[in-house]
């Protein structure tokens, strides 16, 4: 096949890779000065069973949907897509081709693997994402083998090949229903036991996985086959990521088991949510971004662009829900309420006013009281900061804040080993 003239205008040059859907080849554009692009070839007959349907058409006309559901995805995390159609009996896919390693070999070459290059790669997965889940597409397919770090750090996911759109109103997945799509090893309970439809959620299962092997050197669960790994990843945890790698930082080994939650719902809300979290282990930028700024891709560099929202609602109306909230004892709908109103509270009144001062405090509390850990120990740890600044350290406030703080920090070393930044934490009463 090296040298075969694909459409009139693709010569494909050498393999890259093959899979149970088909090959990637390298390969030359002629038709334009002989760039250099990435092909997929697809096997007709692969995608036939996995389709349900044997109608030649009918398969060209779901694979060509799909190529304009995923092409119109514009981001640089993810590979572009320049053509697609067919060729004899072969559908193809023409993509940029992407130099540098894939995620695998990188971390091979770099074993253990720096906390914060796996910060900064869950971080560039998630801005792609972000734009992947808006369209709204999931992967169903991330992995290590289908991500590329390049030369210059930039990470690229590379095949969006089994991907599923959602709710544009018609069928747009090449594969039937109930088609078992996707990698065991990095793929969510749900996907694996064939619950449509699949959500994003499965994504950030899957990158929950990836941080967890970046981090570890091996992957949350193995077994000797799918059945045996499915039932692990219903019915037991992944190891303590801190005990695997004590070097890791608490909300960093919190967030990757967050990830890997065996309940959808329990998992974070949206890749944005993940990049939020992740960002605040990176440096810092100064400002907020705003719209047609060109100093943005310095400031903010591959962070996820807000998506369009709605009106903010009233803060007054914001703060009264709260407290009917807090007054039902309903603690963790409170909890996300006060984690959403307090940077439109900070914004109006300043992070020093008195207002945002007890949104903290409330926010604090209420996880220290739905036993969110790994959340509440930066929050409680910025506000002892602040008021033993002022106050001193042995104002009540801040002896409170201190307790609350060792609180958090027992419980983290019983459920992930974590001992703290200055040494084991020590039992009720003999702490300091």
């Amino acid at each position: 096949m090296n040298g075969r003239l694909l459409a009139g205008r693709y010569q494909l040059t050498e393999p890259l890779g093959k899979g149970g859907m088909g090959e990637v080849w390298s390969g030359r554009d002629t038709a334009l000065g002989g760039r250099r692009v990435a092909v997929k070839l697809l096997h007709a007959d692969r995608l036939a069973s996995l389709s349900g349907t044997t109608d030649p058409e009918e398969l060209r006309r779901r694979f060509l949907r799909e190529c304009r559901v995923t092409a119109r995805i514009d981001h640089p995390g993810l590979v572009a897509v320049h053509d697609a159609g067919q060729d004899g009996e072969e559908l193809f896919l023409v993509m940029q081709l992407v130099e540098g390693s894939d995620l695998a070999d990188h971390l091979a070459e770099h074993d253990p693997y720096p906390w914060p290059w796996a910060v900064a790669v869950l971080a560039q997965l998630c801005s792609a994402l972000s734009a992947v889940h808006a369209v709204p597409v999931v992967h169903r397919d991330l992995k290590p083998g289908n991500v590329m770090v390049r030369p210059d750090g930039r990470v690229t996911i590379l095949d969006l090949g089994i991907a599923a759109a959602r709710g544009d109103g018609e069928d747009t997945r090449l594969t039937r229903t109930g088609t078992l799509l996707g990698t065991p090893v990095y793929m969510a309970p749900e996907q694996a036991v064939g619950e449509p439809p699949v959500s994003p959620a499965a994504d950030l299962y899957a990158l929950g996985a990836i941080g967890y092997e970046l981090l570890t050197g091996r992957v949350p669960f193995s077994a000797p086959n799918a059945a045996g790994l499915l039932y692990k990843k219903l019915h037991e945890e992944p190891a303590p990521l801190l005990h695997l790698r004590p070097d890791a930082p608490p909300p960093l080994a919190g967030l990757v088991h967050r990830l890997l939650a065996t309940d959808p719902g329990q998992r974070p809300a949206d890749a944005r949510h993940v990049f939020d979290v992740l960002a605040a282990l990176l440096p810092r930028p100064t400002a907020a971004p705003v719209p047609m700024d060109p100093t943005r891709p310095f400031s903010h560099p591959l962070a996820p662009w807000p998506p369009p929202r709605p009106a903010e609602p009233d803060l007054t109306a914001a703060l009264d829900e709260i407290k009917r909230l807090l007054s039902l004892g309903h603690y963790p709908q409170v909890a996300e309420l006060i984690g959403r109103t307090l940077p439109q509270a900070a914004a109006r009144y300043g992070e020093a006013s008195p207002v945002v001062r007890a949104l903290r405090k409330q926010y604090a509390a209420t996880l220290l009281d739905t036993a969110q850990y790994a959340r509440a120990l930066p929050e409680i740890q910025r506000l002892a900061h602040e008021f033993t600044a002022e106050r001193g350290p042995y104002d009540p406030v801040v002896v409170q804040l201190r307790a609350d703080e060792r609180l958090c920090l027992r419980q983290l070393a019983q459920t992930t080993g974590f001992t703290g930044r200055y040494g084991p934490v020590p039992p009720p009463g003999l702490a300091p």
